[in-house]
């Protein structure tokens, strides 16, 4: 095929093992430095460089600068969607490098894909939102109903703000622990950071597990998620 998207650079780009590492270390949603996502990959300085020069020409990653330091994110939701598609590809394969443990098993229950929650708690967000009616499906397009809308409002959402940035709303996620959706694009994000300033969950330093408070979870299922639970 001499015409169309490139696949097989952004393939090889995502497919090398340590830049593979790199990416997926950017999953939190945190901007990291080159020496932290060295320390990802388990290689040089001057190797990760050359790692990320590559992802960067490739439009993969957004370097942000702040005085004499530089650190590296995810370009947009788009690469994070990507990732956790190829996460769950996996997942579904077999290709495993580790066991599953406790510390997977708090992975699948609540983490934060970008910048989003995701996991079973995620799944039951989004699940909850569809059957009562906020989100709705049109012409293959994920939107927010005015019921939704009422309802994320008075959670303390300010859509009306949400709706005037560039972008998405709403966007469908297919969580790769349970090959279900979650609520990405920047209601996802909107809720995901209103959980945290409530107190409910914090998001742990050194992983992408959203851990909650026995408080906060019960919260979350009352006020959140009503009776609507996969």
């Amino acid at each position: 095929m001499k015409e169309g998207p490139d696949i097989a650079r952004i393939a090889a780009l995502m497919g090398d093992p340590a830049r593979a590492n790199m990416l997926t270390a950017l999953m939190t949603g945190k901007a990291l430095t080159a020496t932290e996502l060295a320390a990802e990959a388990g290689i040089t300085s001057q190797t990760a460089s050359s790692h990320l020069a590559k992802l960067d020409a490739g439009g993969l990653l957004r370097l942000l600068k702040q005085g004499r330091h530089k650190y590296f994110s995810l370009a947009n939701e788009d690469v994070a969607q990507v990732l956790e598609g190829l996460m769950g590809l996996a997942v579904k394969t077999g290709h495993l490098r580790t066991r599953t443990g406790p510390k997977d098993e708090a992975l699948r229950k609540a983490r934060v894909c970008y910048n989003h929650l995701a996991g079973d708690m995620g799944i039951a967000l989004f699940d909850s939102f569809m059957g009562r009616g906020f989100l709705v499906i049109e012409v293959g397009v994920l939107q927010l109903t005015p019921r939704g809308d009422d309802f994320v409002q008075g959670f303390g959402v300010d859509v009306t703000r949400l709706r005037s940035q560039k972008s998405p709303l709403c966007k469908e996620c297919l969580d790769w622990s349970a090959r279900r959706s979650h609520l990405a694009g920047s209601l996802g994000r909107a809720l995901l950071s209103e959980i945290e300033a409530r107190g409910w969950a914090k998001r742990r330093a050194d992983s992408r597990v959203v851990g909650f408070s026995s408080r906060g979870e019960q919260a979350f299922q009352s006020e959140l998620i009503g009776n609507c639970l996969p």
